[in-house]
């Protein structure tokens, strides 16, 4: 029988991923147990201070704008409830042994990229943070900043900048750009140029679905959206294939990390990009689909509603 390809072997390993968190903190260091990873939890106090902010800004203003419009007005239960699940997942993702074991496997770091702009943006994003956030605010300052925010300039750019095309753009930017090896590797190294990438992949992110979810459909269609959902399913999929497929390493800086837990660096770039390839693409599908869907069913209501102020054949 023979041995099967390291492409085999990562493929296996994508559904043990789990498992494989009890990995080296290093060549030189013998393999770590579950329970020593599960310890790595880091408590940076930035990223403290923006949860707890963010939570606490959420809480009140759903407290307060229920005490006045009535309970699940104008933020609904379930939205509340999205909120909380995308506040944890980034909780998650930059707190929990994840963050670390980033610093020692690509995959691990992938997944955290994944869970940043796939799982929370959106969660995040279907909470409406804007309402609780004004509503947070003391009266004055509510009324100042709804003000603000309905000046024609700043909605011309607000507008301009959840474009579909350009989010697009952006989004496809930030993926590609920030996997160039050596500003990945940048990121690895710098603290502060981590966090830049991290913000640039979020921001991004919250910027795309907000266009999908809260964007202007009614005006440029559901066939756009369908569009670039694919587009972005398309190109997010080709990045995880090439490395998948890649015959050398891309980051020199993972080398020598990963023995202990029986991959080498090129398996856990072959891990990683199955990661974004797999389950990332499959949820743009499903999106995407989704979408289509609603686009077939306003067509239908369309031609329902233009048959029915139709005047019948013969009528006078």
């Amino acid at each position: 029988m023979t041995e099967p390809s390291a492409s085999s072997r990562a493929l296996a390993l994508l559904a043990l991923l789990a498992p494989a968190v009890a990995l080296a903190h290093g060549g030189e260091h013998p393999a770590l147990t579950v329970s020593e990873v599960m310890g790595w939890w880091t408590w940076d106090p930035l990223v403290l201070g923006t949860l707890g902010l963010s939570a606490f800004l959420y809480v009140r203003g759903v407290r307060t704008l229920w005490r006045r419009a009535g309970t699940a007005r104008g933020v609904r239960r379930w939205e509340v409830g999205a909120f909380a699940l995308g506040w944890l997942t980034v909780a998650v993702a930059l707190l929990s042994p994840l963050d670390r074991l980033s610093d020692l496997l690509f995959s691990a770091h992938m997944t955290q990229h994944e869970l940043l702009m796939l799982v929370a943006a959106p969660l995040l994003v279907l909470g409406r943070p804007h309402l609780p956030a004004l509503w947070a605010l003391a009266p004055r300052a509510r009324a100042r900043v709804t003000g603000w925010m309905q000046h024609s300039g700043v909605r011309a750019v607000w507008r301009a900048v959840t474009g579909p095309f350009l989010v697009l753009l952006l989004h496809a930017l930030a993926r590609w750009v920030w996997h160039i090896p050596s500003l990945f590797q940048a990121a690895l190294r710098s603290e502060a140029v981590h966090a830049v990438q991290h913000l640039m992949f979020f921001g991004t992110a919250a910027l795309f679905w907000w266009a999908l979810i809260r964007g202007r459909y009614g005006r440029v269609g559901y066939g756009v959206a369908v569009l670039f959902v694919f587009a972005t399913a398309a190109h997010t999929s080709l990045l995880g294939a090439l490395l998948t497929f890649a015959r050398s390493v891309w980051y020199p800086i993972y080398e020598g990390r990963t023995q202990a837990g029986g991959l080498d660096a090129l398996e856990d770039q072959q891990l990683a990009g199955l990661i974004m390839w797999v389950p990332a693409g499959a949820l743009f599908i499903v999106v995407g689909l989704a979408l289509f869907a609603a686009w077939l069913g306003e067509a239908e209501r369309r031609v329902a509603y233009t048959r029915a102020e139709l005047p019948e054949e013969g009528a006078p």
